[in-house]
């Protein structure tokens, strides 16, 4: 599990492609190398990856290709910057809301500003996933834990502030890129089990 509090934007320094899988590489800064272990957890861009080797600080993820279907690690390229969270500890404090890493859909950005007053991103998500977001509710962008600030139809806004723009990746993104979104899982269980049941009561009516 995740807190979507990022910790560094590290660069990737090398992608290789195999067989239905794909190898990324990490520069890692110092702090965040001590203690990952082979098999350790961490959200990289909100995604979920095992370590599966560290030299140094260089460190290696492999993800099948069924999750750069699903996410925009597939957008990625050498010398991109990527959120790094190390999975949280039971005693860590939580500023941000628990995160799976496990990405349920792509928006597309449509707007942004990363310029103080006002910086915001501005995207739409696909439609089935539009009933899960809520103004002021949370929303995990890019593994980066935070609250929605405008809703119309499947177009949502994020308002940022300085610290969100010097500690992510969001500033290098720009209008028709994708941003990887997690929906807030109790939001999504909450939203099902009222569908479900008003479903069910409008059937006994018919």
């Amino acid at each position: 599990m995740y807190t979507g509090i990022v910790q560094a934007v590290a660069p990737v320094t090398n992608i290789i492609r195999h067989d239905g899988y794909t190898e990324f590489h990490i520069q890692f800064p110092e702090r965040l190398v001590e203690g990952l272990q082979i098999g350790g957890s961490v959200s990289v861009e909100g995604v979920c990856l095992s370590a599966t080797s560290i030299e140094g600080t260089t460190v290696t993820f492999d993800a099948m290709d069924a999750t750069l279907e699903r996410t925009n690690l597939s957008d990625l390229s050498v010398g991109d910057g990527v959120n790094l969270e190390r999975s949280a500890k039971p005693t860590d404090e939580n500023g941000g809301h628990a995160i799976a890493g496990h990405i349920a859909t792509t928006a597309t950005l449509i707007g942004a500003k990363s310029e103080m007053p006002g910086a915001h991103i501005h995207f739409s998500v696909p439609e089935e996933w539009a009933k899960y977001i809520f103004p002021r509710g949370f929303l995990a962008v890019n593994g980066a834990s935070l609250t929605v600030a405008e809703a119309e139809g499947n177009v949502f806004q994020i308002n940022l502030i300085p610290e969100t723009l010097r500690q992510t990746t969001f500033p290098r993104y720009k209008p028709g890129d994708r941003l990887n979104i997690e929906v807030d899982h109790q939001t999504m269980v909450m939203v099902d089990v009222v569908e479900r049941t008003l479903t069910r009561l409008l059937d006994k009516r018919a």
